[in-house]
């Protein structure tokens, strides 16, 4: 793009410890971006409470459009039942932090939503059709993705445990971020109760805070792959370096050596280089997601027409 964008502010410098500041950085383009996206297509929306407000918006009263997805995107998911019944996620904090409707508030409808990212990107009818796309993401096969996945990892018990995965696409996992602060922690008990954890993990190296594993999903993650003979592919931000190098904090304690290989960090700026033309210009006005080398639009403006 040609347009420089002068929301982000310089956080290159930033230390990678303080994941806070970066996720901080993005909340605030993210609000800037998506507050000047609602005003350009008169989207229905709310702001949150607070002195960071969130755009958290509202479909629209014909149900086939939602100021928080693209068009074509958002058809898509209405068409099949899986997808739609995803976007019934209730949000956690409404009654705090939103005001009050006569709808329930949901997850998905926050701008801040890695999951509602996710779906645009991967329920877009042009996405999957790309080969040179599906190659980047190692599944030959052209089918269509699985939100929410339950992988049922197994337990030191006997059992399996209630892991979620944000993405299914053939034999690969996805975990999606955005705005997160971290891949959440556990407590050592939790982590050390998974059957695989010693035979997939030196687990000395593995990050640890106190009584408390770091990076408890990308663990899990790892665990599910293995258990399933599936690939693993954690899809960050590129404006989130604290997220990457955590990732590569836990990807490099993998004792296997082909399992290290079917881990891998893609950003959504790699990604939407491959994307369709109306998909990366929704990316670039709605996230300032633009691929390597390019400047995303400024905040309130843009080079290209998409569906609102």
């Amino acid at each position: 793009m040609r347009l420089i964008n002068e929301c982000r502010p310089e956080i290159d410098s930033i230390p990678l410890t303080r994941s806070s500041l970066h996720a901080s950085w993005l909340r605030r383009e993210l609000c800037q971006r998506n507050a000047a996206y609602a005003r350009a297509h008169d989207l229905p929306h709310v702001e949150s409470y607070g002195e960071m407000a969130t755009i958290v918006y509202e479909p629209f009263a014909e149900t086939t459009r939602h100021g928080n997805f693209l068009d074509s995107s958002y058809r898509a998911i209405l068409r099949r039942q899986d997808w739609k019944h995803r976007l019934e996620k209730i949000h956690a904090q409404a009654a705090s932090s939103l005001p009050h409707s006569d709808r329930t508030w949901k997850e998905l409808d926050s701008s801040m939503s890695s999951d509602a990212l996710l779906m645009n990107v991967f329920c877009h009818p042009a996405t999957l059709k790309s080969r040179v796309l599906r190659s980047v993401l190692s599944t030959e096969v052209r089918v269509l993705p699985e939100f929410g996945f339950k992988a049922r990892v197994p337990l030191l018990n006997g059992r399996k445990d209630r892991t979620e995965i944000d993405m299914k696409l053939d034999t690969l996992l996805v975990e999606a971020k955005l705005t997160e602060s971290d891949f959440q922690s556990q407590r050592w008990e939790i982590v050390e109760a998974y059957r695989d954890l010693n035979e997939l993990f030196d687990r000395k190296r593995l990050p640890r805070q106190g009584e408390r594993y770091l990076a408890y999903q990308l663990i899990r993650n790892v665990l599910a792959a293995h258990a399933l003979g599936c690939s693993f592919c954690a899809l960050l931000d590129s404006r989130r370096p604290d997220l990457i190098e955590a990732c590569y904090r836990v990807l490099k304690c993998i004792r296997l050596p082909e399992l290290r290989t079917r881990c891998k960090v893609l950003t959504w700026q790699e990604l939407s280089r491959l994307l369709a033309p109306d998909l990366q210009s929704f990316l670039d006005f709605k996230y300032g997601i633009v691929p390597p080398g390019n400047s995303a639009s400024t905040c309130g403006t843009t080079e290209q027409a998409w569906e609102a």
